[in-house]
């Protein structure tokens, strides 16, 4: 069995057409017949209900078409990292999630260019959930993100966790409360959550930071992004929980209270490919941990 028969098949399964599915393939319908033929004879099965019309699969066809397309969608993913990886000109491609614009990625980025002059470094916005997909097909060679996402195929460092704070207007009660509060302090008040894209999102952390201490809040709101919840905050409008990193958003009448919980905390996470051992993402490493030995940061080295 070859990939050419699986996508012959999965063509005829989409198209429920032979001769569709042969228009598509630009080949004869009569040698697609005795591909799919053939495919049926090695393994020993009907793939297609004779008859049926449109063209249907049996169950075992069924079954066999999901596991084609996974392949076939494997094979995808090979070919474009290889090609990745045997690149003439030296790339590092990074996504990350815009919150950490705020922190310490772009002291990281800029090191990693300094010491490394001849490499091509370019940054791509986009959520953690997406650089997942982005890693696996190529188009990017580490994430930064947020959130806990597991695939077999990608690895997932834990760089460190970063403090949460509450923004909150300089005429409310908490902006004189310079030492914290308690999310049970603020389940009564107005929050802004964000993103209010896709999930799971930051948003989606922040609710699961409530539940963890079993906390209903009264009145929670989504809006599209960081910039906009907390201008709501300075408008007066309520509060908002963000990571530590957001104090570099100065607007007038916002204040930045820490959160006091223990679990208070956002989790900073690089990802690469599974059996990526470049010496490029090695150096990449090396320039977040001496970002973090500036800042006093405290974090695991043994985990690379």
């Amino acid at each position: 069995m070859e990939l050419r028969h699986l996508r012959y098949f999965v063509a005829v399964v989409e198209e429920q057409s032979f001769t569709k599915a042969a228009e598509k393939l630009f080949i004869a319908q009569p040698p697609l017949s005795r591909q799919i033929q053939n495919l049926e004879s090695e393994l020993g099965i009907q793939l297609f209900e004779r008859g049926s019309r449109p063209l249907q699969t049996t169950p075992a066809g069924q079954f066999f078409y999901q596991h084609a397309v996974k392949l076939l969608s494997n094979a995808e993913e090979i070919k474009t990292m290889t090609k990745r990886v045997g690149m003439v000109e030296k790339t590092v491609t990074i996504g990350f999630v815009g919150s950490l614009l705020y922190g310490l990625l772009p002291r990281i980025v800029y090191l990693f260019r300094q010491q490394h002059p001849n490499l091509k470094i370019e940054l791509v916005e986009m959520t953690t959930t997406n650089q997942i997909q982005a890693l696996k097909e190529g188009r990017i060679d580490v994430g930064f993100g947020r959130l806990r996402i597991s695939d077999p195929a990608i690895r997932r460092i834990l760089l460190r966790e970063e403090p949460l704070m509450v923004a909150v207007h300089d005429s409310h009660l908490f902006a004189t409360k310079r030492q914290g509060i308690y999310l049970s302090d603020i389940v009564e008040e107005n929050i802004f959550l964000y993103p209010n894209h896709p999930k799971p999102n930051f948003s989606t952390q922040v609710r699961g930071l409530f539940s963890e201490y079993s906390l209903e809040p009264r009145s929670l709101k989504e809006v599209r992004e960081i910039q906009l919840a907390l201008g709501l905050v300075a408008a007066g409008e309520g509060m908002c929980i963000v990571p530590e990193s957001a104090r570099t958003i100065q607007l007038p009448h916002l204040n930045y209270i820490p959160l006091l919980d223990d679990a208070a905390k956002s989790p900073i996470f690089l990802a690469i490919r599974s059996m990526d051992e470049s010496e490029d993402i090695r150096s990449l490493f090396d320039s977040i941990y001496q970002v973090y030995d500036l800042e006093a940061i405290k974090y695991d080295r043994t985990v690379i």
